[in-house]
């Protein structure tokens, strides 16, 4: 279980960052830690498709080394971001960089496909600016999460009544459910639910979700 916790003070002053951009690299650092909350633990391989902006200069401007750091848990001001490359090396998770000439639908966009085994999954994220970012698909789905607003990402098996479970819960401390995103590997694997709250009071809530059975791991952003 961890608590990730990104303050609104970015969107006035900037983050604390690694890197000469905050788009390029705290942006993507956020972005490959978002990535590797959602999988749920540290992928084996993983290919990074960059877009217009983010091909163009993810070398110098760091994108490269911030997106690895964020797939490795670093926060973008870790002052090991620098030496993400080697370090994944070390820990053999294999990365391959493609960068694309199509359009998107943002200048700093990115795909990352990430895998462990069997597991995989997909997702698009964009560097909106000033270190603050979206994820536009998941798995194929097209969601819009800004992560600014209070967030759960709970990674469980899927098996019959966890959906209930959890809105249960939920309902149970009065914390009310803005939009909900659930996607699946496949029957009765690993299943992923993105749940944005109306408000970021949520007291021991996750730790209730934690002991829910057949519950991996609960992420939550505020």
């Amino acid at each position: 279980m961890e608590n990730l916790r990104y303050k609104s003070v970015f969107d006035i002053i900037g983050p604390v960052m690694i890197g000469p951009s905050s788009s390029h690299t705290a942006g993507a650092a956020r972005i490959g830690k978002i990535v590797r909350s959602i999988f749920g633990e540290q992928p084996d391989t993983v290919d990074i498709y960059l877009y217009e902006s983010f091909a163009k200069t993810y070398r110098g401007h760091g994108t490269d080394i911030a997106l690895v750091g964020g797939l490795l848990d670093m926060e973008p001001d870790d002052e090991r971001l620098a030496d993400s490359l080697k370090i994944a090396h070390e820990q053999d998770m294999e990365v391959l960089f493609v960068p694309l000439k199509e359009k998107a639908e943002h200048p700093n966009s990115v795909k990352l496909l990430v895998s462990k085994g069997y597991r995989k999954l997909s997702v698009t994220g964009i560097s909106i600016g000033g270190g603050n970012i979206q994820i536009s698909e998941l798995n194929g789905f097209k969601i819009s999460l800004t992560m600014g607003t209070p967030t759960f990402i709970i990674v469980h098996q899927d098996v019959p009544g966890m959906i209930a479970k959890v809105t249960n819960l939920l309902s149970d401390t009065n914390i009310n459910i803005g939009t909900m995103t659930v996607t699946r590997e496949s029957k009765g694997e690993k299943a992923i639910m993105i749940i944005e709250i109306d408000h970021a009071d949520i007291g021991d809530v996750t730790m209730k979700l934690v002991q829910i059975p057949h519950i991996y791991s609960v992420n939550y952003f505020d």
